[in-house]
């Protein structure tokens, strides 16, 4: 049986001003005007998974939001993080209750708020995967081949062909690589070897429990102690008792880094992880002059911009290459060459008592 964790419990900090605390990216419709970005990835696996066996990794702030957007999601399938602790822990925490709820189920792990625009071969792309990872303690994770040198993904060094599963080469990865510096990212561009880093996953849920007690042994032992807890009435003192004081570590660095049983699929299916105001430009229409315009907008000699305003007008004259967002509380103005920087105002903006425009 195959079971799906969906991790919904990002701030969504590059994009504000539209991506708040209370309401960040994945419950936005940022890339559909009918559905969230997290209501888009539920119906993506719906066609491989029945609900039921689909699994929500948040936190405490976001479970209304996902009752509200997801009604048809039992409630216990809503996996709470009691405070934020990264991958690794979110992910052996859900993997308990998954294996309680379906044991010896393969599980596929996917991010909350990336666009996937070929269905058809993402689902073949997983059932592969899937195959492969149930061939032993197999981990498989779904590669993108690059086309820049991109600083802010995380990239795999692939090795020899091992197999083909259906349509689809799996190769063995011979080193992880946390987003590198512009130098190391332009040597991996013109490598060839290497594949960015989706952030999907699968393995079976068995694998990646014994895998985190191989690596992440304190992890695993706090997991240990909540397992025995699931269905008592102690069970979310326990919980929050125990992943309070697990170590703040990512999947990558706790666990893949350090692994061998690593393997990769090339995935070409339209995949993007929508990291910024830019990746709106990337998969969204845009006008004569190179404009990605989601606003009331009127401009002269305007181009090679991303123009968002949530309820006024917005007129320019004379621009090139920014990013204007307009919300009824805040608004930004921004090179696109500094988009990632997103992140580092918000942080300024907390120093300097914004807190209530988070």
């Amino acid at each position: 049986m195959k079971t799906v964790l969906i991790m919904a419990g990002g701030a969504g900090t590059r994009f504000w001003p539209v991506s708040r605390k209370e309401n960040p990216k994945q419950f936005l419709k940022l890339t559909d005007q009918n559905m969230s970005m997290l209501q888009c990835t539920v119906q993506r696996v719906k066609e491989m998974v029945e609900i039921e066996q689909v699994f929500i990794a948040t936190n405490d702030l976001y479970v209304d939001k996902i009752s509200e957007q997801l009604p048809e999601l039992p409630e216990e399938n809503i996996i709470v993080e009691p405070c934020k602790r990264n991958t690794a822990p979110c992910i052996g925490l859900a993997s308990l209750y998954i294996e309680r709820k379906h044991p010896d189920s393969t599980m596929i792990v996917l991010p909350s708020d990336h666009v996937v625009e070929n269905t058809k071969t993402f689902k073949e792309i997983i059932k592969s995967a899937a195959t492969y990872a149930n061939k032993g303690e197999n981990i498989v994770t779904l590669g993108i081949k690059p086309d820049k040198p991109e600083t802010g993904y995380g990239y795999i060094h692939f090795g020899n062909k091992v197999q083909e599963v259906g349509n689809n080469s799996v190769f063995r990865v011979k080193k992880f690589t946390e987003k590198p510096n512009l130098e190391k990212a332009t040597k991996f561009f013109e490598d060839g070897n290497y594949y960015w880093n989706s952030g999907m996953f699968v393995w079976k849920t068995e694998t990646i429990l014994n895998k985190l007690k191989e690596h992440l042994p304190e992890i695993y032992n706090n997991l240990k102690k909540i397992s025995k807890s699931i269905g008592k009435p102690e069970e979310n003192q326990v919980v929050e008792e125990n992943f309070s004081c697990m170590n703040n570590i990512s999947i990558d660095y706790g666990v893949l880094e350090k692994e061998k049983n690593i393997y990769v699929i090339p995935a070409d299916f339209g995949w993007n992880d929508v990291g910024s105001w830019n990746a709106l430009s990337e998969i969204n229409e845009k006008d004569e002059d190179n404009n990605m315009i989601n606003a009331e907008h009127v401009g002269i000699d305007t181009n090679d911009s991303i123009i968002y305003s949530e309820d006024k007008l917005v007129t320019s004259i004379g621009i090139n290459n920014l990013i204007i967002v307009n919300t009824d509380d805040a608004i930004l103005v921004c090179n696109k060459d500094n988009a990632q920087d997103v992140k580092k105002l918000r942080k300024l903006l907390k120093e300097k008592g914004f807190e209530n425009n988070l």
